[in-house]
């Protein structure tokens, strides 16, 4: 068994596919001067049809899948579109006199080393994309077809050393059982993709096998755990088999809790609302019960185009989405962008660390005129639905203040405009920093409500980056001091009389479910594939158990004794009778 990374869960069994990787046999000659401008023709004409066929894939996949994961061609149009890529191609073939293929494969050569020498892992995935786009370029050029996958119409397990959106998007989903890849990162847009399409698959085995996968190895793939199996035994198999039956099963149970209400069994009532970033994700919250969107993350109409969106394509989006919850509570985070979340036609400043720098509020308070136009769209929108502002990255009363200031001054132009829209909506927070939980009683007395983002509050606490695989390691949100943090936001919201959520990743973690209980938080907002199996956990849970649970974990001082006692809680949650909680420690 070959232990790699998971970037989209689920099993696969099956007979592996290798995929080749682009092979080039390129011209070795130097071109006269009068050929130069043939050569830039080529060029030209090689861009044109490589945008066209990449236009063509982003529409089949906003078809298949949805916006969100149809933007990742937007970004490679841009890099055919950006002048320091077609200048450095240009400037090769003018200076060194060499055919257009030659000149785009040093390019590609050029960039690629820039961005892997660069200790940032968004840098380096993007230059996957670069990789892709230029072979893309350079099958046109050398007029090369595309690499043909098995045409016996068998499904089999794709296994390739790392795989580029273009190629992920030949593929027929039905055949494809999984995928394994050399190389890659669980963030990557091929991870992303695969998992917009339900496709199980691993990465990172590179340096971890005995010998080569060959065409025709059996292989099963456990996307979830992240594990590889290579010529498994036939009991391996049957066991594998099992398990997959048993969460095909599993899921068809789940999907009957949709329309139950989500109530533990002494009555406590936990809304479920859902995070989505699309109308197709708000569609799949909705199958599975969501009682609202929690989290509508707002960054991804800006990321899905080469420019910023404008006050109506805002508003039809958000209009959308409020109608169709049909009175159901709707929480718009604005805009949060920087860290690992750029924009292509935007050109952030270059920062030491980025997570730490221009971003979410700041920079929105520093564009009022951008962040004006995205409030006057939610302002409007708000006469469709239950809908609510929220702020990113919060760390003073003042960004508060400043940020509602400009709130005021949209709903004062719509108002002389003669425009429509909902006055006084209500404005809320993320706590997401340490600043913002120390000052908590403080951001209470200006807002409406919060959302704990346990993602950058356990990154930021522990002065751990999740990303760097050095001390990924320490980034344990099972952390005493996460755990006091979340005390003191919810103590900090009672006291004021706010609703407080959770909308991060811990949200969806089973084994927080009775801290969240037990402190009292009255929302999660989830994946929607993270609803029903929450739900599910909380049919079976006692409140009152849950606050007495807590009281034991404050008395942890490590997250080991906590997730002990935690995971000790559910076991023994799930039994028909259940005695009182014992402590772990």
């Amino acid at each position: 068994m070959i232990q790699a990374l998971g970037a989209s869960a689920g099993i696969a069994i099956g007979k592996a596919f290798v995929l080749p990787q682009w092979e080039w046999e390129l011209p070795d000659q130097k071109i006269d001067v009068g050929d130069l401008a043939k050569e830039f023709d080529r060029l030209y004409e090689g861009v044109r049809r490589s945008k066209t066929e990449i236009s063509r894939m982003k529409t089949e996949l906003d078809e298949a899948v949805g916006p969100e994961e149809s933007s990742i061609f937007d970004a490679h149009l841009a890099i055919l579109e950006d002048p320091v890529f077609m200048n450095e191609i240009q400037g090769i073939i003018q200076r060194h006199y060499k055919v257009a293929e030659v000149a785009v494969k040093e390019a590609i050569d050029h960039f690629v080393t820039m961005f892997d020498l660069l200790d940032d892992d968004y840098m380096k995935e993007r230059a996957l994309d670069i990789k892709d786009v230029g072979n893309r370029l350079l099958k046109h050029l050398l007029g090369v077809p595309e690499i043909e996958m098995p045409e016996d119409s068998q499904p089999f397990v794709l296994v390739v050393r790392e795989l580029s959106p273009s190629q992920l998007i030949h593929l027929k989903p039905e055949l494809v059982l999984g995928i394994v890849t050399m190389v890659g990162s669980p963030t990557s847009h091929s991870a992303i993709m695969a998992r917009a399409f339900g496709i199980p698959m691993v990465m990172g085995v590179e340096g971890k096998l005995e010998q080569a996968i060959a065409t025709g190895d059996l292989l099963i793939v456990d996307g979830g755990a992240g594990q590889l199996m290579v010529e498994p035994t036939p009991a391996m198999v049957a066991r594998y088999l099992e398990v997959r039956m048993h969460q095909l099963v599993a899921r068809e149970k789940l999907q009957s809790l949709a329309e139950v209400p989500a109530i533990t069994r002494d009555g406590m009532n936990l809304k479920l609302a859902a995070n989505i970033s699309s109308l197709k994700e708000l569609e799949a919250a909705l199958e599975n019960g969501a009682q609202g969107v929690g989290l509508f993350r707002t960054e991804f109409l800006y990321m899905d185009r080469n420019h910023f969106p404008s006050e109506e394509e805002q508003y039809e989006v958000y209009r959308k989405v409020a109608e169709k919850l049909h009175g159901k509570p709707l929480i718009i985070r604005t805009l949060d962008i920087g860290g690992d979340k750029q924009l292509d036609y935007y050109e952030m400043p270059a920062e030491e660390n980025p997570f730490l720098g221009f971003r979410a509020i700041r920079f929105s308070l520093e564009r009022k005129d951008l962040f004006k136009i995205q409030l006057r769209a939610i302002l409007r929108a708000a006469v469709y639905g239950d809908v609510k502002i929220m702020y990113p990255l919060i760390t003073s009363v003042d960004e508060i203040r400043e940020a509602n200031q400009v709130l005021a001054e949209a709903e004062r132009e719509l108002r002389e405009e003669g425009l429509p829209y909902k006055s006084g909506i209500p404005t809320g927070v993320m706590i997401e920093v340490p600043a913002a939980v120390a000052i908590a009683d403080l951001l209470a007395e200006e807002v409406s409500f919060f959302s704990i983002g346990t993602n950058d509050l356990v990154q930021f606490t522990l002065a751990v980056d999740r990303m760097n695989e050095q001390i990924s390691h320490l980034y344990e949100p099972y952390h005493p001091a996460i755990l006091r943090m979340l005390r003191t936001v919810a103590a900090a919201a009672k006291s004021k009389g706010i609703s407080v959520s959770v909308c991060g990743e811990l949200a969806g973690d089973m084994a927080a479910l009775p801290i969240w209980l037990g402190l009292g938080i009255q929302e999660l907002s989830l994946s929607a594939q993270s609803i029903l199996p929450v739900k599910e956990c909380l049919l079976r849970t006692k409140a009152s158990d849950s606050r007495k649970l807590v009281d034991e974990l404050f008395r942890c001082s490590t997250a080991q004794q906590i997730r002990e006692l935690t995971e000790s809680f559910l076991a023994d949650s799930a039994r028909p009778k259940r005695g009182r909680v014992k402590p772990g420690v």
